[in-house]
């Protein structure tokens, strides 16, 4: 099951929280990826629960894995595929190629965004990309070719149509598709009224 264009990311909620977020992905068009960020309590527990469960179904990964350790036990857990809000070692990128795992380390300058394509990154995340206007994905890839970029960091419904228009192949957004206060208080009928106005601006 490849990527979806748009990863939801989940920092720092519960397991039932994220099932509950699972449950309202279920219905989605576009947004098919789940990332459980490590520096959330139980992070691998978590992983392993939604995955066992929702895997086939949606595409489980971890975010915020920043060392092999981390990479090794995320992926251990049944993460699919794995975020780094900075770049990945050559040992981490040929873990996942070996393990048929997709990695989207994070850069920020062009040198940064080719050096870990190089070492073997499916997609670079650019993080964090609103610190720069959303043509920059566009501007980088002219003269570097038909690179995959994501863009994750300001990512809302209001300006996901112009990220995915700007050169980026897929976005992921913390806060920009439900409310926390959805997530936190399990608001089914919120959550999947906010889906579909999110997924109404990829239509």
């Amino acid at each position: 099951m490849g990527l979806s264009k748009v990863t939801m990311i989940l920092r720092g909620y519960n397991l039932d929280q994220v099932r509950n977020v699972a449950e309202v992905l279920l219905h989605a068009k576009f947004i098919k990826n789940m990332e459980i960020t490590l520096n959330t309590d139980n992070a691998y527990e978590i992983i392993r629960a939604i995955a066992k469960d929702y895997q086939g179904r949606l595409n489980v990964g971890a975010g915020t894995v920043q060392t092999y350790d981390e990479l090794v036990n995320a992926i251990e857990a049944g993460a699919k595929f794995v975020l780094s809000p900075r770049r990945m070692t050559k040992d981490m990128l040929a873990y996942c190629n070996e393990n048929d795992i997709i990695s989207v380390p994070g850069s920020f300058t062009p040198s940064e965004i080719g050096e870990q394509f190089e070492l073997g990154a499916n997609i670079v995340k650019v993080f964090p990309a609103n610190e720069l206007s959303l043509s920059y994905a566009k501007k980088v890839r002219e003269p570097m070719g038909d690179l995959k970029l994501m863009a994750v960091g300001g990512i809302n419904k209001s300006n996901v149509k112009e990220a995915l228009d700007s050169g980026y192949q897929y976005v992921g957004t913390a806060g920009g598709l439900f409310a926390k206060e959805q997530i936190i208080n399990k608001d089914f009928e919120g959550m999947l009224k906010s889906l579909k106005e999110f997924e109404a601006e990829l239509e």
